[in-house]
């Protein structure tokens, strides 16, 4: 995949951060609309949020009453009061981000949470965790949340719940709900209605008479920020970007290995080494006019989903007033597979009863539903319209259909260059990916959004320029304060993307006369003659002494794969004495499941074998430089 984060995985440094203003307190908030459930949410891609949803939609099936939150827009301690309700709960919904990291609107809550003394006794609450195994701290906010409010006296109605990215996150969550509610009815003495019917959470209005300049046609935030660009450039505020260079890295073999430049002259956006770019995709033109025809809907409508819950902070699921084609082009995911709760509302507009009852069947938490999505929904990567076309019964109303889509999230790419070389008049960001495409086992095409729309980005030298909304995310993948640290940099594949750019700045270091230490490379691909990336640009960092050491394995160029952790074995001797003796800064890129742990093994061995330690001692010692700073990862799974 590249450098890519279907979750980010460094929180952004907090003085980056904008924190909105606070609402004084969600206990006056849920004693005027009459609520006795809160769920918070720590949510960096959405996902969590989303969760949040679906538990305050559900609440009313339970004999509660919910409502959503964001814990950075109100004051958490006023958590203390939420006794003075009858019969209340606070659910936190809580991802894990970085290095056991709170995610970015949970860091205030977390910082609260360290710091407080408050008592919570009559506090009831449950938590569930989003994380992912391939990572060292493994749910380490859903573990911390769950035992600090126990801690603080608050009274635990179910048993901590951790979902596993690495798995299947959805099947986690529907499992934990399973016993969720059960708790919750035999805590509160309530029962649940048995009503299994949608419930809908915003009302259509369709729009006749508007002015075209008030309809959102793909801006994240303000209207007509696309027309008149004003900095600062962030998440909700993204910059167009000029593609100035798209093309192939790769000399052959079956992939697309691509390299773009992102022009941002002009646009007082800063980057370091290391750093994230943000770039917001639009879904294949050919399968939203699909969704259209087969749901017999007047895409060029413009309408508006207004919440039927007034209170609720949340207006509309995406920008509106807007047209379903904007909708499903730019604020909904309609390429990846539909999850349960999804299939479970579509269900009802199914008129084949066979159909109804798979789809609810896939939504239930039974072993045999699980099953079921797991191969028909999962394995065949089956997407939103190819549920619809396998399923001819199947014609909901588009209108809930876009309720009940997730949006479409912004993909992450370290950046593959340094923004302190390039001369002021030409500043670019470098993205180097691979594009995802595939053939699915239904004899689909599946396309990954993102990389697909971005390799057909035209470089045109007339008016009509391509362009790409980004914005720059901080990341805590830096090079060392001091440049005589030698740096040993390990980035197979497209994991190679931020050691260009520290590379680039090495190199300006080394030409303002300044000492720079050892700098050493570790790339791994299949075929020298097919996929080494930067070949060229590579070998000339090594021709004039930037790259001290430039290590390349080949792993298909002969009979025995070989791997980057063989090369680093085979030198462990030169590693150890430039890790114990000489202060070196270590640097992983890519692939978290298998290459991150392959390696960082690796360096267990080289500790032992090389430093004489132990087992136990080899991993203390690795486990040190990362608490230090020494020992950095960038990976995605």
């Amino acid at each position: 995949m590249g450098c890519v984060f279907s979750l980010p995985r460094e929180r952004q440094a907090a003085a980056a951060r904008v924190t909105p203003q606070r609402e004084t307190s969600f206990i006056d908030k849920m004693k005027k609309t009459n609520r006795n459930m809160v769920a918070f949410y720590g949510s960096q891609t959405g996902m969590a949020e989303e969760f949040c949803s679906r538990l305050a939609k559900d609440a009313q099936r339970y004999g509660m009453s919910g409502m959503s939150a964001d814990p950075e827009e109100y004051n958490m301690s006023e958590l203390r009061r939420l006794s003075e309700i009858d019969n209340s709960l606070a659910v936190f919904c809580m991802a894990t981000y970085g290095d056991g990291d709170p995610t970015d609107n949970a860091q205030d809550f977390y910082d609260w949470m360290q710091e407080t003394e408050e008592d919570l006794t009559g506090v009831n609450f449950a938590v569930f965790g989003l994380g992912n195994k391939t990572y060292e701290h493994f749910n380490a906010m859903g573990k911390y949340t769950d035992k600090r409010l126990k801690e603080l006296g608050g009274n635990r109605i179910n048993a901590l719940g951790m979902g596993d990215d690495d798995g299947n996150l959805e099947e986690d969550f529907i499992s934990w709900k399973e016993q969720f509610w059960p708790a919750v009815c035999e805590h509160f003495g309530v029962e649940a209605t048995g009503d299994n019917t949608s419930i809908r959470q915003y009302k259509l209005v369709v729009l006749t008479d508007i002015n075209v300049d008030k309809v959102y046609t793909g801006e994240m935030g303000r209207l007509k920020s696309f027309e008149t660009q004003k900095p600062p450039f962030d998440a909700k505020n993204p910059y167009l970007a000029t593609v100035a260079t798209n093309r192939q890295l790769n000399q052959a073999g079956n992939r697309h290995l691509m390299h773009l430049d992102l022009d941002i002259s002009g646009s007082k956006i800063r980057y370091d080494s290391g750093d994230h770019v943000a770039v917001y995709p639009i879904n294949d033109i050919s399968v939203v006019n699909r969704i259209g025809q087969i749901l017999d809907a007047d895409l060029d409508a413009v309408i508006s989903l207004n919440n039927l819950d007034e209170e609720s902070n949340k207006k509309h699921p995406f920008p509106c007033p807007t047209t379903y084609r904007t909708a499903l082009t730019h604020y909904l995911d309609i390429t990846n597979p539909p999850r349960t709760n999804v299939l479970f509302e579509l269900a009802q507009y199914a008129t084949d009863p066979k159909d109804q009852e798979t789809l609810r069947k896939m939504a239930s938490a039974s072993i045999e539903g699980k099953g079921l999505y797991q191969s028909w929904i999962l394995d065949a990567r089956r997407n939103i319209l190819a549920v619809l076309e396998d399923m001819p019964s199947l014609h909901p109303t588009i209108d809930h259909l876009c309720e009940l889509l997730p949006r479409l999230q912004a993909r992450y790419y370290s950046i593959a260059s340094s923004g302190k070389v390039r001369p002021s008049s030409i500043k670019n960001i470098r993205i180097c990916a691979v594009v995802v495409d595939f053939q699915t086992s239904t004899g689909r095409r599946f396309k990954g959004v993102a990389t697909n729309w971005l390799k057909n980005m035209v470089v045109t030298d007339n008016s009509h320029k391509a362009t790409v909304p980004m914005y720059v995310r901080k990341s805590q993948f830096r090079l060392p304060y001091k440049a005589s640290n030698p740096v040993v940099m390990i980035g197979p594949g497209t994991g190679i993307a931020p050691f260009m750019g520290f590379l680039q700045e090495r190199g300006m270091m080394k030409e303002q006369g300044k000492d720079v230490g050892e700098t050493i490379l570790y790339f791994g691909c299949r075929h020298r003659n097919e996929d080494f990336l930067y070949q060229q640009e590579l070998q000339e960092f090594q021709k004039i002494g930037v790259l001290t050491q430039l290590n390349v394995a080949f792993s298909r160029d002969q009979e025995e794969k070989v791997y980057v952790q063989h090369l680093l074995k085979k030198n462990m001797e030169h590693l150890w004495k430039l890790i114990h003796t000489d202060n070196a800064h270590i640097y992983i890129c890519g692939d978290a499941r298998n290459m991150a742990r392959d390696v960082q093994n690796t360096f267990y061995d080289i500790a032992e074998e090389a430093g004489g330690l132990t087992h136990t001692q080899a991993v203390t010692y690795i486990k040190k430089l990362m608490t230090n700073g020494r020992y950095s990862q960038d990976v995605w799974s």
